[in-house]
């Protein structure tokens, strides 16, 4: 079982929970994800079963899509619901009450958000210093200088519901519905945080939901839950992705049968024509077999006009 599947999390799992369910349905070892989604998140989460998780490194850069519920009203230690109230940022001198927000003010403050930004990564967060977790250390109430990252929030949009922009909560918070499109790497907690900050308001993330992962949408994913059935079941609905179809966004060249074998044993495939194609070199391509499997990725040399298989997931017989 070498594939990809498109988990629907829930809310309370860990991304390394969903890896280690799927490991016992599946009774195979190798299991891995392309990204970390947090426990209160839900939605998309790619896992890698068997030889495809030697391709994470081709998937986890991809783009994110999310829908997000917005709390401005208080910021939260964590800056999701999980955390505790935090009151006493240097921001609210000039806070207001979110109620009396102005939809100008609201798509002014999402606008100046949207494109390339600086953004830190926040202490809860699995991204890794010095070999250690921050949310490890910020259990711990250490905090450490973290590097700005450069990340693209290529949408940032408001959704009305029920033509009402905000939702006022009974504790006088008010919800703001909206949608992120973004480059991989980027916190929409931070930018959650960050957006409050431009109202003059604290502002955390109530809810999260990962609707899409690249080319991986949330319409075609599936619960744990329906996972375990179609496996007990031994279904042929089984939505496993090959392969192939999960790195289909990558250009690919057909191997004959003496080009597989030495694909096979990692040796550098020599393209017909020099300027036959128009990659760009170190462009990572698929590499498959005459039946469309994919045998390795290879990368592209365009001074000498090869294709050398860089990981290969094929086995020679």
């Amino acid at each position: 079982m070498d594939c990809c599947f498109v988990i629907d999390k829930h809310a309370g799992l860990t991304s390394h929970d969903v890896v280690t369910r799927v490991r016992t349905l599946t009774g195979v070892r190798r299991v891995g994800h392309t990204g970390t989604l947090d426990p209160f998140a839900t939605g998309v989460l790619v896992v890698l079963v068997g030889r495809a998780t030697r391709l994470a490194q081709f998937l986890s850069g991809a783009e994110k899509e999310y829908e997000a519920v917005i709390r401005l009203g208080y910021a939260t230690g964590t800056g999701d619901v999980t955390g505790e109230r935090v009151d006493g940022h240097d921001f609210t001198a000039k806070a207001q009450s979110p109620q009396s927000l102005r939809r100008e003010e609201i798509d002014n403050a999402l606008a100046s958000l949207r494109g390339e930004i600086e953004q830190t990564p926040p202490m809860y967060s699995a991204k890794k210093i010095d070999g250690r977790k921050l949310y490890e250390l910020a259990r711990r109430g250490e905090e450490v200088e973290r590097k700005a990252n450069r990340v693209n929030v290529i949408e940032f949009e408001s959704v009305a519901r029920d033509d009402d922009l905000l939702t006022t909560n009974d504790d006088g918070t008010c919800d703001l519905n909206v949608r992120v499109v973004c480059s991989a790497g980027t916190y929409v907690r931070t930018l959650a945080e960050d957006f409050g900050k431009r109202l003059g308001i604290g502002a955390h993330l109530a809810a999260l939901r990962r609707t899409r992962a690249g080319q991986f949408k949330i319409e075609n994913a599936v619960t744990l839950d329906q996972l375990s059935e179609l496996v007990q079941s031994g279904s042929s609905g089984l939505r496993k992705i090959s392969p192939a179809a999960a790195l289909s966004h990558l250009p690919a060249i057909t191997l004959s049968a003496e080009d597989l074998n030495r694909t096979l044993h990692g040796i550098t495939k020599q393209m017909a024509e020099p300027g036959s194609c128009d990659w760009s070199s170190g462009q990572p391509i698929r590499m498959l077999d005459i039946k469309g499997d994919l045998v390795a990725v290879g990368t592209y040399d365009d001074k000498e006009y090869t294709v050398h298989p860089s990981v290969v997931i094929g086995s020679a017989v």
